[in-house]
């Protein structure tokens, strides 16, 4: 009989499900797919049946549960917390201590009872802590036989970043940073001062940074400050913060925004408020930081290890600038970043943690890597997709082949037209990778600002990414290595830039609406750009997508941004497209074989 755990992650953000079959990822997705509640973090129910349902299990073959996190070490870090912040945070202790004496340190209890809703029951349940997790998802899938560890986050249990080094089916955990002394809360701190949601706006803060004006001395100055008042950073990237600013350790806030007021000139940002030159020269300041302490982190593990390869996981190895730079370390060979590098990925860690350190299962590399290009999720057939397109009443041309479906679609963007792409399984993890797409074309000097505000209906300093030929990649980038997941952040070649006028006011946005090169869409103020490399055997539909629009255009690449509007998760269903379709002026829906274009 085959062995089957089911990896879960579940009750804090970004809940998953993740399925191994004798070690093999079979299937894993996010719960918010599923509920379309964003970063939802109930119990997986959905997410979970999906992926038995995806292997063609029932529910009495799995063998055994993982769970992301050891609940009793996390309640011992809030009762310690809370004492030694007292009488700081009373009120949120006493809000607290029912649901966890209530529910939450009943774990075991609580997970045996969803699980039970799934048909689940008497199955073991192990609890590899958050970040053993974390670099159990970041190694096992790795294309590498050892490779030093990098984990960063907000917190696990206790801690919130470690270093380590995986080899065989062993991994080793050699030093830790423990809470409340975390990169991840101070990057989340800064999140939440300029105006942005913690656990899901930190990119919103990375694109903002971008803005910042690197010569000026008031940056400088946010800089200094950083590190003068808040960050007592170590040469082995280990740091202390200054918790008299910070008040995330006993209430339900991020930072003391009067003493933050008084040390940075500016009040909190608000939700709506605009973003000016201030909020996005802070913002330049403390992603300077992270890219100093991530250096230092990276380079202290490839120390520890002796090994010149690097994985990395944890929300903070969502930070695709911060990555991008560790590609200049003399010290780094080759770097492999987990594509659900946040606690969605945890469900998929946790399970290969049993698998091959509770299990002793030997390990099996593979290239390019074990994780099938992240397209874990659901499928959908042609019976569903087209019953669905009936229900709305849509006319859909039906393509007899993939070359046709190809070349026709690139004909659309070619003239500028913003197409839905939705193909086969859905992709793990917060980047759209060519089956949950928005696409356009990249040379277009205005659909960068049609697409942010006609279509997602979001922030319009907001970059997009693009998806470009893994063969064609270093035409347009400073690029050397593949980016098949969307993680690395690297420079539009100087040959492609386009002198810029000084900007006549100072509203950002005046900024964006230079062209600052021949691929505008997807060049950032910066001149940066955050890649995704498409190889030959990654996703062929897609592939072929791209080399139809070479052929017409000259150019191997198209903006891809996930397919959905802001504040919502990326579409799954067939349903959920064709819904997103109809409420934004995309002007095509591409549904696996089939055309929908709008009237107009």
């Amino acid at each position: 009989m085959p062995e089957v755990i089911l990896g879960i992650s579940a009750y804090f953000h970004d809940s998953a499900a993740a399925l191994l079959i004798d070690g093999e990822i079979v299937a894993a997705a996010q719960e918010e797919r599923f509920s379309r509640i964003k970063h939802d973090p109930a119990f997986p129910l959905q997410a979970a049946r999906y992926v038995l349902e995806e292997a063609g299990l029932r529910y009495e073959d799995v063998d055994a549960v993982a769970y992301n996190d050891k609940p009793f070490l996390t309640f011992e870090r809030l009762l310690e917390t809370f004492h030694a912040f007292a009488p700081q945070g009373f009120i949120s202790f006493l809000k607290a201590m029912p649901v966890w004496m209530k529910e939450k340190i009943y774990f075991r209890r609580l997970i045996g009872k969803d699980l039970a809703r799934l048909g689940i029951e008497k199955k073991k349940i192990y609890f590899p802590e958050h970040h053993l997790s974390h670099a159990a998802s970041a190694f096992y899938p790795s294309p590498f036989e050892e490779a030093a560890i990098l984990t960063v986050d907000g917190v696990g249990e206790w801690a919130n970043t470690t270093l380590g080094f995986g080899k065989a089916n062993d991994i080793s955990i050699f030093e830790e940073q423990h809470f409340p002394h975390s990169l991840g809360l101070l990057y989340a701190a800064f999140t939440y001062y300029l105006g942005f949601e913690v656990n899901g706006g930190e990119y919103k803060l990375m694109g903002l940074a971008a803005y910042g004006d690197p010569e000026s001395a008031h940056t400088s100055r946010f800089v200094e400050k950083i590190k003068e008042e808040l960050v007592d950073i170590r040469q082995d990237g280990s740091i202390i913060l200054n918790m008299s600013l910070f008040r995330f350790a006993t209430f339900n806030q991020m930072t003391d925004d009067r003493k933050w007021a008084n040390l940075f000139g500016f009040s909190r940002r608000k939700l709506n408020d605009t973003c000016t030159q201030a909020h996005a020269n802070l913002a330049y300041a403390i992603q300077q930081v992270t890219e100093e302490i991530t250096q230092k982190l990276a380079l202290k593990a490839i120390q520890l290890s002796k090994c010149r390869n690097l994985v990395m996981a944890g929300g903070v190895a969502l930070n695709s600038v911060a990555n991008g730079k560790l590609l200049d370390l003399p010290q780094l060979d080759h770097i492999w970043i987990q594509p659900a590098a946040g606690d969605d990925g945890g469900a998929l860690g946790a399970a290969l943690a049993v698998h091959h350190i509770l299990y002793e299962r030997p390990r099996q590399v593979l290239v390019p890597d074990a994780m099938q290009g992240a397209y874990l999720g659901p499928a959908f057939s042609k019976k569903e997709i087209k019953n669905c397109l009936r229900k709305y009443d849509l006319i859909y041309e039906e393509l007899p082949d993939d070359q046709n479906l190809c070349e026709r679609t690139a004909k659309l963007l070619a003239e500028g037209k913003i197409i839905g792409w939705f193909q086969g399984r859905m992709e793990y993890g917060p980047r759209a990778l060519g089956n949950r797409s928005i696409l356009g074309d990249p040379r277009h000097p205005e659909m960068q600002q049609k697409i942010n505000l006609s279509i997602k209906f979001r922030e319009s300093f907001r970059p997009f990414a693009p998806s470009v030929l893994a063969e064609d990649a270093h035409l347009y980038f400073d690029l050397p290595v593949p980016s098949p997941y969307m993680l690395l952040v690297r420079e539009v070649k100087q040959e492609r830039r386009k002198p810029t006028k000084p900007p006549a006011s100072e509203e950002l946005m005046e900024r964006l609406r230079q062209s600052r090169s021949d691929i505008p869409a997807v060049t950032h103020v910066d001149y940066s750009a955050r890649i995704q490399t498409v190889d030959q055997t990654s996703n062929p539909r897609y592939r072929q997508l791209m080399e139809a629009f070479k052929m017409l255009t000259g150019y191997g690449m198209l903006v891809n941004t996930s397919f959905n509007i802001k504040d919502e998760p990326i579409v799954c269903t067939p349903e959920d497209a064709v819904q997103c379709f109809l409420k934004t002026e995309m002007d095509a829906l591409v549904i696996d074989n089939l055309i929908v274009l709008k009237e107009k």
